[in-house]
């Protein structure tokens, strides 16, 4: 008697060979953005907040891609590319494995953040020298013990820009964080407290450990946009409007002076080995 056939169907999955990573973000990087690999320029800007792509795209007049995508970008005249990638650690991981379909030069991350010191106020702008990977996700690229930092040439040559202007900034280790509503929770504040931190936020961490783990040179450039551990400095919809309004402008110009001048002027910023 013979034995009986089975037809179930074989899945798709294992009909295909794995598709290697490259292959993956060369399709995925226009797919969540709206932009062909080919538009993209060698050095970029994260953001987000709409506005500041929206700000972006009006200073150069160049097109916005992908407004019916998960993220938004546009490049300008000079290949700088901004991308508005959403909010939070996931969104963070991913944009910055998916900008390994271009290889970019360097890409700075424009963030707000809350302060946590009576040295930082509203306003304020932040090179964080590290980040406290508080989120979680980035132990999916790197075992806990390997610290989140910035390349320290991308900062050295943002933190001229700021200087060159005038203006004060803060250096400091940033908390990152996966939760958005945490004000209320004493225990939660405390542990921040001991930790020492100079803000928080809940994306600088993940990026500097992911753009590490995809030798991405990175930096971040934040702006202190609330003071969340007095009860009168937790963001609402009117503090992030007048944020908006006084210091947004300025810190946008910052991130498109620093990375157009390096893209021109600077030294490399790659590290000869990661």
């Amino acid at each position: 008697m013979s034995e009986p056939t089975d037809t179930t169907p074989t899945p798709a999955s294992s009909q295909i060979p794995a598709r290697e990573k490259a292959a993956i973000v060369a399709d995925w990087l226009p797919r969540y953005t709206g932009m062909p690999l080919d538009e993209f320029g060698d050095y970029v800007l994260l953001t987000n907040f709409k506005a500041y792509l929206e700000a972006f795209a009006s200073d150069f007049d160049c097109e916005v891609r992908g407004r019916d995508r998960p993220m938004q970008a546009a490049t300008n005249a000079d290949g700088l590319t901004m991308v508005n990638f959403g909010i939070g650690t996931s969104n963070a991981a991913t944009i910055t494995d998916l900008l390994t379909a271009i290889d970019p030069a360097g890409v700075l991350f424009l963030g707000k953040c809350g302060g946590l010191k009576h040295s930082t106020e509203i306003g304020h702008f932040i090179l964080p020298i590290a980040a406290i990977r508080g989120e979680g996700t980035s132990d999916d690229y790197f075992p806990p013990e390997v610290p989140a930092l910035p390349s320290f040439k991308l900062h050295k040559f943002v933190s001229e820009k700021i200087v060159e202007r005038g203006m004060e900034y803060r250096t400091g280790v940033v908390y990152t964080t996966n939760r958005r509503v945490w004000e209320h929770d004493a225990a939660f504040l405390e542990r921040l407290r001991r930790l020492t931190a100079l803000a928080i936020d809940m994306e600088t961490a993940t990026f500097f450990i992911v753009a590490h783990a995809n030798q991405i040179p990175h930096g971040a450039l934040l702006l202190v946009s609330d003071t969340p551990y007095l009860l009168e400095g937790i963001k609402s919809e009117e503090s992030d409007t007048v944020v908006t309004r006084d210091w947004s402008r300025v810190h946008l110009e910052l991130g498109i002076e620093a990375m157009t001048d390096i893209a021109n002027d600077g030294e490399s910023i790659r590290h000869f080995t990661f």
